[in-house]
């Protein structure tokens, strides 16, 4: 029998069950509150150390509907499975200190399988969006007539290139030398990187090959996957990820645009320096300071931070530096130049912030012109959301093709290493840092453009999640979706009951 029409439907239920790591933690979050905005009733399941780091973006996110009709976002906390050898408290990848705890880590992750599935037979949501690195969550879901979606936090650009590379194995008839040119094929446009920049290596690391195969294959089984871009940003890798590659996306971001907590997303432990600096930007001109920060897994080793300083006095552009744990465990002595304490003394030319920084107000601020960034995708996300131009300094992984998105085809960036691996050639000079701040921020045809389109697609951007916008109405699509896969379900249950009666 069917659903009598008219009758009122509850919320759809979907679960977030994000990777242990803040570069995963932190969209799911922001995406729970969009989804929570458009009557969702969401639920995170994480454990207490990565509840800490989400809880104040979902307080500021359930304080906004308090008297509104939108459901509560909830988190559901399951303690970190205990395997022994792991320092207590050591549940987030941030807090990793050596490949023996990566290991630990890795294989104490993997039995957060048990209370995923016990959360799923006791509360039968209507959906799952998991972290592909949790690619055993598509057959636990099917297991329970729950569907899956899939969820990396990349580019649509870098996930095409990783589909390319697991389906063609380019690196087989490539030289092995670290300099060899390797072709991704089968792509909209035209994807080089060296040997060495290759994000996995069948020959080499078996094992990664192994698990990205694992990946690959579950987004493909499961029910789709969502990615944290729009279409306006990636138009052709839409194209290729629908019609070439056959796989069923929803693109909702940028999620971060949902966020209540502009201050202390992503954190329960916000910067003591961020208050001062803010108060220092409101003194600067409009477009003058350079951004820098590099995320919450890079590491900058002594040179290269030696290197980045010496790029920042001679670019004479006023700069904000967000210094990470490892930079903040050096002694000055081992990595600033003479004279760069004099820039900041009084803030007459930049500012330190260690600790985690409130980017998305920084960013926002009137007075940043360029943000020179790792392209990490959270970041690169939020730079376009801001319209920000960015200086691009990738070290690994989806941040490579992350770049040639931002400088290649979107033109709203400019490359310090110019797409060479300095991780076998050599370090970055100064130098060339200092040359590619100036080529973004200073007066030129080059620079003006860059800085046009940048804030053009940061309007783009904010237009893809209103009401009418790609994002706005890829969310209303998947909802459809899961709704009438709902609809048989609750018309046989429905029937049941009359039937029984």
């Amino acid at each position: 029998m069917a659903v009598v029409k008219g009758e009122q439907q509850p919320p759809l239920h979907i679960l977030f069950f994000p990777f242990l790591a803040p570069g995963h933690l932190i969209p799911i979050a922001d995406m729970a509150a969009l989804f929570a905005a458009r009557g969702i009733r969401c639920t995170v399941l994480t454990t207490p150390v990565n509840a800490a780091i989400i809880r104040s973006t979902v307080d500021r996110a359930n304080d906004a509907f308090r008297g509104a009709d939108y459901p509560a976002i909830n988190i559901s906390i399951v303690p970190f499975p205990d395997i022994g050898g792991l320092p207590p408290g050591v549940e987030n990848g941030m807090a990793l200190t050596s490949d023996v705890d990566r290991e630990r880590f890795f294989e104490a992750a993997q039995l957060l399988r048990e209370p995923f599935e016990r959360f799923l037979a006791d509360n039968r949501p209507d959906a799952v969006v998991s972290d592909s690195f949790w690619h055993w969550s598509a057959d636990a879901a099917a297991e329970h007539g729950v569907p899956r979606l899939a969820f990396l936090g990349t580019s649509m650009l870098a996930r095409s290139c990783t589909e390319s590379m697991l389906r063609n194995n380019p690196l087989e008839t490539v030289p092995d030398d670290p300099d060899a040119l390797v072709l991704l094929p089968g792509l909209p446009h035209r994807v080089q990187l060296r040997r060495s920049q290759m994000m996995i290596d069948p020959a080499k690391r078996p094992d990664h090959w192994a698990l990205f195969q694992s990946i690959n294959a579950a987004d493909q089984r499961s029910f789709g996957e969502v990615f944290n871009s729009f279409h306006e940003l990636e138009p052709d890798y839409v194209e290729h990820y629908h019609r070439t590659l056959g796989r069923r996306a929803w693109l909702v971001g940028p999620v971060a645009l949902a966020s209540k907590d502009m201050a202390g997303r992503g954190t329960d432990a916000l910067s003591p320096d961020a208050n001062s600096c803010l108060r220092w930007l409101d003194t600067k001109p409009a477009g003058s300071v350079v951004y820098v920060s590099f995320g919450t897994l890079t590491t900058s080793s002594p040179a290269e931070m030696h290197q980045l300083a010496r790029g920042l006095a001679l670019s004479g552009v006023d700069f904000v530096w967000v210094i990470g744990a490892a930079g903040q465990a050096l002694d000055t002595s081992e990595w600033m130049p003479e004279g760069f304490a004099d820039l900041m003394a009084r803030g007459r030319r930049g500012f330190i912030i260690r600790g985690w920084a409130p980017q998305l107000l920084i960013l926002d601020h009137s007075a940043v012109g360029g943000f020179l960034t790792h392209c990490g995708w959270n970041s690169t996300l939020e730079a376009v959301s801001a319209g920000v131009p960015m200086v691009t300094w990738p070290r690994y992984a989806d941040q490579l093709h992350n770049e040639q998105l931002v400088v290649e085809v979107l033109g709203v960036g400019v490359s310090i290493t110019g797409g060479k691996d300095y991780a076998s050639s050599g370090e970055v000079l100064g130098e060339a840092i200092a040359e590619s701040i100036v080529r973004l921020m200073g007066n030129s045809e080059e620079g003006d453009a860059v800085r046009e389109k940048a804030k053009d697609l940061g309007m783009k951007s904010r237009c893809a999640v209103e009401n009418g916008g790609s994002s706005y109405n890829d969310v209303g699509s998947l909802m459809d979706k899961l709704m009438a896969r709902r609809l048989p379900v609750m018309g046989v249950i429905i029937g049941s009951i009359m039937h029984a009666n």
